[in-house]
């Protein structure tokens, strides 16, 4: 989503501004803009499209000052043009915002009946106006930056600065994260401490309801009542990661070709190689006494949970529900009190999810948190944080997330059937043993690149891809179709494989490549009669299988890709690898934007 960054400092920010958007493109964004206090006036600079539009424009256009906002926009109320790019202004108050103010209408009405002009689409510019409405009230920034907070309704972070006032910044947080960053005469707000990374680690973030005063030496933390409130100052971890692509060619390339060292580190976290055993957790409840879980989340990390049902179910006999979070928080699902929920989220800020946590929250249930970023709101407010040590993913399209979801899943599951007696030890030391070997398995599935940039060369003429797998491989097969039309922007679907005679199969022919992810195991003969069915029809087969699966198929496929024998349980984990790089060289080959594809987000922070 959109990415905030504001700096109350004591040397020209602009430059700095845009260094620290730089490291905000991983969530997406369509047109980017600064403002600054320059000789007691507002300036502003705007630009449609990439960072570098905007930086080209301050080359030309210089914008002084000691004190500033930016920001990254992702279009959700208005074309994605410069004017509607942030800051937005009016009458001395200039505005960043990430979110939706949900009223705008019914706002943007009232204003225009006190005489108010809109230039814009945007929702934003309400609270411009509504802040300049208040100062011409008489009221002072502060308090008319109060009054206006407590008009708005949504899911909001702002950052607003005053014209006139090169030591003021208000910040405020109801949904998307905000933090606070502490440094010596200088202050300043970010979206994540990644942005802030530069300039300090000492952090505080907003609790939803906060809003801030900014000042170069303090910062005031209040509620929406105007109270003051004590937050946590914190170091944060993100300082240490340096976000560059190293001697790759896109960020979602090194990320795929880190999978091996980061699903070692996050299986690390989870069980003991040494002797063979699941590692205790501190949960909020006993596996052994629960009798459901519940899991949610979005996209992605949907997919991952929708695996873990499956090892779970499995390996610990424990019912699992599992919902996409848009509609786990409104279909209003009993939760007994006897059950526990996961939350799975790559940034631990997605709005649904969220939402959903909270309702869980109110049930009275136990959550754990699977989230990529310990400080993150999810992590917050969840009873225990059960980390996936993936490092920053900044590429949009997630790869090393997932697998790393997965493997902490996967863990989990083996936990929870040594809870639940369900396995015996020497089959815990099994299942142990073949999770350590995932990452070798994976580091060989690296070198089959070559043979994949080939394969996705060919399917980058096709215009529809169909991807089919049964039992863990399904979820993977959406994953894959999910995967290729993020980033390739080729229209694909993933089915389970015994679905396909209920409806797909009337899309095969000649031009309809169908990927079928299948290694040998007990149903696979079941996945070769599907094939079959695809051959007769003219389709296009790239198989995904083991030499045996290879070796036993007896169709003739487009491809196949051979991937080594591994246990079961280690499958959907390693297998994941050559479907991210089948869409990442699709997508190199179409030309597309592959870190930041057209209409996405890396953190989505709205409903």
């Amino acid at each position: 989503m959109c990415g905030i960054v504001g700096i109350v400092g004591r040397t020209s920010v602009a430059p700095l501004i845009v260094d620290a958007l730089k490291r905000l493109e991983y969530r997406g964004y369509d047109s980017a803009g600064v403002a600054t206090v320059e000789g007691g006036q507002l300036g502003r600079r705007r630009a449609e499209g990439k960072l570098v539009n905007l930086e080209q424009r301050l080359n030309a256009e210089p914008l002084d000052g000691n004190i500033g906002i930016g920001h990254t926009r992702w279009a959700t109320h208005g074309v994605p043009n410069e004017t509607n790019a942030h800051p937005h202004f009016s009458n001395g108050v200039a505005v960043v915002h990430n979110g939706i103010i949900e009223n705008f209408a019914e706002l943007r009405n009232e204003l225009k009946a006190d005489g108010y002009e809109f230039v814009s689409q945007t929702d934003t510019e309400v609270v411009a106006h509504l802040v300049a409405r208040e100062l011409k009230r008489g009221a002072s920034p502060v308090d008319a930056a109060h009054g206006a907070l407590k008009r708005l309704e949504g899911a909001f972070a702002l950052a607003i600065m005053f014209q006139g006032d090169d030591n003021l910044i208000v910040g405020a947080r109801n949904g998307p994260p905000l933090a606070v960053g502490h440094g010596d005469g200088e202050m300043y707000l970010g979206s994540d401490a990644i942005a802030l990374a530069p300039f300090t680690n000492s952090i505080t973030y907003l609790e939803d309801g906060d809003w801030a005063v900014v000042r170069r030496n303090e910062v005031g933390i209040f509620d929406m009542d105007g109270n003051a409130v004590e937050r946590r100052r914190q170091q944060s971890l993100s300082t240490s990661f340096m976000v560059d692509k190293g001697n790759r060619r896109h960020f979602m390339e090194k990320e795929i070709h880190e999978q091996p060292e980061v699903i070692s580190h996050t299986l690390a976290n989870y069980v003991d190689f040494t002797d063979g055993v699941s590692k205790p957790l501190d949960l909020p409840f006993d596996f052994a006494k629960i009798d459901r879980l519940a899991i949610s989340a979005c996209g992605t990390a949907y997919l991952s949970g929708l695996i873990g049902k499956y090892w779970f179910e499995r390996i610990a006999r424990l019912p699992v529900d599992i919902d996409v979070a848009s509609e786990f928080r409104y279909r209003e699902m009993p939760i007994s009190k006897n059950s526990a929920a996961f939350f799975i989220s790559q940034s631990g800020e997605t709005a649904d999810t969220l939402a959903s946590l909270r309702y869980c929250r109110k049930a009275g249930v136990p959550i754990g948190a699977i989230v990529n970023v310990r400080e993150s709101t999810i992590a917050r407010e969840s009873d225990v944080i059960l980390p996936t040590l993936a490092g920053p993913e900044i590429g949009v399209a997630s790869t090393k997330a997932f697998t790393c979801q997965l493997s902490v899943l996967a863990s989990l599951a083996v936990r929870a059937g040594v809870a639940r007696g369900t396995i015996s030890r020497e089959q815990e030391k099994t299942l142990v043993r073949e999770l350590s070997e995932a990452p070798r398995f994976a580091n060989h599935v690296l070198k089959l690149e070559e043979q994949i940039e080939k394969i996705a060369r060919e399917l980058s003429r096709y215009k529809h891809v169909l991807y089919l797998g049964r039992d863990t491989n399904y979820p993977l097969a959406m994953e894959g179709a999910l995967k290729l039309k993020e980033i390739s922007y080729i229209h694909a679907e993933g089915y389970a494989a015994g679905e396909l005679k209920h409806g797909p199969i009337a899309l095969i022919d000649e031009n309809m490549p169908v990927i079928v992810i299948a290694p040998h195991d007990r149903i696979f003969e079941k996945t070769v009669s599907n094939m079959q069915e695809v051959a007769a029809r003219g389709g296009k087969i790239i198989l995904i299988t083991d030499q045996k699966g290879a070796d036993q198929a007896g169709i003739k496929t487009m491809e196949t890709i051979i991937l080594p024998d591994m246990p079961e349980i280690i499958t959907p984990i390693v297998y994941a690898l050559p479907i991210q790089m089948l869409a990442y060289y699709t997508a190199v080959f179409m030309g597309t934007d592959v870190d930041q594809p057209r209409n996405l987000a890396k953190s989505v922070t709205v409903e």
